[in-house]
């Protein structure tokens, strides 16, 4: 597992060093044609980079040990620095894309000069961003091992670097579709209306994006529980003949692969005096199902009380 996560990085840094080179090669293209679609899509890549920077100081953080004040360690580190490049990166690129585009057509008078220097790095792109939404869609395969559908997957996922890997790789196939759109429908009508639409649909695009990843976000960084599958795995670790009864289980992802499970068990009357070494092996069956997880494990034994209710099943006053 550590392997994979060692290649998932590398991965990142190869789709850094991709978007620097196509960052560069977009500004170029506005400087020499003036296109607002180019402009925002520049802006695009810029905000691809600086989403990569932001991942590996996130990833870096979240291996720090744990510590008196972070005892857990700051695994959730991640969703924090994620959540920064949605609400700040993402949103702010797509605003000032936005602006610009209704700032050009509102003023039409500007002009797409060198439409076919612009067509070719818009075509360079496109091959490489098409290149790493390739290797986006091969990491989501291996991790989907439920097989859900990709907008199911992503919600359900509790892995943030895959959010944004896919939704910027996605969102930047999408946008030099439009701004090749826009470009070619300003050179053969000679009217720029056309190149400022398509930068105001990239610009929507982003916030879109934006708005997606922040809610996804949020939910991580309050704490998601474990997927129905897992959760599913976990609670018949439980069903066994010297256990009465499962009271109550909760669980909670640290981080994407860091889980801490709360659980209260009714033994067997008979089983009592057999509690520790009963736990201790739930315990090590249930780590058995999840070798690729840091698990954070607390079973409390308990006499079952049928007025008993959990915190999820009190009434909120």
């Amino acid at each position: 597992m550590e392997v994979k996560q060692k290649n998932g990085m590398g991965s990142v840094l190869a789709a850094l060093a991709a978007n620097i080179l196509v960052a560069i090669s977009k500004f170029v293209g506005f400087f020499v044609s003036g296109s607002a679609a180019m402009l925002n899509e520049s802006i695009h890549s810029v905000v691809d980079c600086s989403n990569q920077i932001l991942l590996i100081f996130g990833d870096r953080r979240s291996k720090l040990g744990r510590s008196d004040l972070h005892q857990f360690g700051e695994a959730r580190a991640k969703y924090f620095f994620s959540t920064i490049v949605a609400t700040m990166l993402f949103f702010g690129g797509g605003v000032l894309g936005i602006m610009e585009a209704i700032e050009k057509l509102l003023h039409p008078s500007h002009e797409v000069n060198n439409p076919w220097i612009v067509l070719g790095i818009l075509a360079f792109g496109i091959v490489v961003e098409g290149a790493s939404l390739r290797v986006a869609m091969k990491e989501i395969r291996e991790l989907n091992t439920e097989k859900l559908s990709i907008p199911k997957f992503l919600r359900e996922s509790r892995h943030s670097e895959i959010l944004i890997i896919f939704t910027e790789d996605f969102c930047a196939v999408i946008g030099l579709f439009l701004a090749v759109v826009g470009t070619v429908l300003a050179m053969v009508t000679g009217n720029p209306f056309y190149d400022a639409l398509s930068g105001l649909f990239i610009g929507l695009l982003l916030t879109g994006a934006a708005i997606f990843l922040a809610k996804e976000f949020y939910s991580l960084i309050i704490g998601e529980s474990v997927t129905a599958s897992d959760l599913k795995i976990i609670v018949n670790e439980f069903k066994r003949k010297d256990i009465e009864r499962l009271i109550d289980i909760k669980t909670i992802h640290m981080g994407p692969d860091e889980v801490m499970i709360a659980a209260k068990v009714d033994l067997l009357d008979t089983k009592e005096d057999q509690g520790y070494a009963i736990i201790n092996e739930i315990e090590a069956d249930i780590r058995a199902e999840f070798p690729d997880k840091t698990l954070y494990i607390y079973i409390e034994t308990d006499k079952y009380d049928p007025n008993y209710q959990s915190h999820t099943e009190e009434e909120t006053v």
